[in-house]
């Protein structure tokens, strides 16, 4: 494991590419690591996203029922996807699917994006307030996980705790030097084990308060979003009390 990830040292591109920008993109999308984990995300989430709309005209209520957990999802996180899944009468085959293909598609579009951004390869103005708040998270939890290192990093992913998510977890992965294909295995293998752990209580969960009422599932997955958006307001304060000071 390296110490830390290369330094940038170039400037940003900025705005539209110029021929040799462009040229230079397309070249470290096929030859660097990075570039071909970009690749494999773009094509799973359009070949999720085609799955979708096959889905619209064969089946439109199983439709809305994806989108919907979908959406919570990504806005609201994975227990709040698995959550919704579940309290509308989806089994584990649909909900643990459609997440772990969500943030696996998350991981293999925002890593790629956020090692280009850092090495200014390509950086995206609508998304440099979002690179820079994951480098923050990960900075602050960079410590923790550099001590125990592969299995820190595994942990870091897999524990339900606040901004303890895989898109982080990748970015402390490249702050400490690991490999692209080692940071992505300790990180997706990471991802699946808290998917699957989140699917055994949730499911667990809901049929629990389901015996007491069909709206009990309804008002759990309401408070795992008010939960997490409190979470957020708090966390954000947080961070801009310490940037004030």
């Amino acid at each position: 494991m390296r110490e830390k990830a290369e330094q940038p040292t170039s400037k940003p591109l900025r705005g539209k590419l110029n021929c040799e920008q462009r040229n230079q993109l397309k070249a470290t999308l096929l030859t660097n690591s990075e570039g071909r984990l970009l690749l494999i995300g773009v094509a799973v989430a359009f070949t999720y996203t085609v799955w979708l709309l096959a889905k619209l005209f064969l089946a439109p209520e199983e439709f809305q029922v994806l989108v919907g957990i979908t959406a919570t999802a990504i806005i609201f996180g994975r227990a709040a996807g698995m959550a919704f899944g579940y309290s509308i009468g989806m089994g584990h085959g649909t909900v643990i699917t459609v997440c772990i293909i969500i943030e696996t598609i998350q991981v293999l579009v925002f890593y790629p994006l956020f090692v280009f951004s850092w090495r200014h390869l390509l950086v995206i103005n609508r998304l440099k307030n979002i690179f820079e708040r994951m480098q923050r998270a990960a900075e602050k939890h960079k410590g923790k996980v550099q001590r125990y290192g592969v299995i820190g990093l595994f942990a870091f992913v897999w524990f339900p705790f606040w901004m303890t998510g895989p898109v982080v977890g990748s970015v402390i992965g490249f702050l400490l030097g690991l490999r692209a294909w080692v940071n992505m295995t300790v990180v997706l293998a990471g991802t699946y084990v808290a998917i699957f752990c989140w699917a055994f209580f949730l499911h667990r969960l809901h049929k629990q308060v389901a015996a007491y009422s069909s709206y009990a599932s309804l008002i759990l997955m309401a408070v795992l979003i008010s939960i997490i958006l409190l979470g957020n307001f708090l966390v954000r304060r947080r961070q801009k009390k310490s940037q004030i000071r």
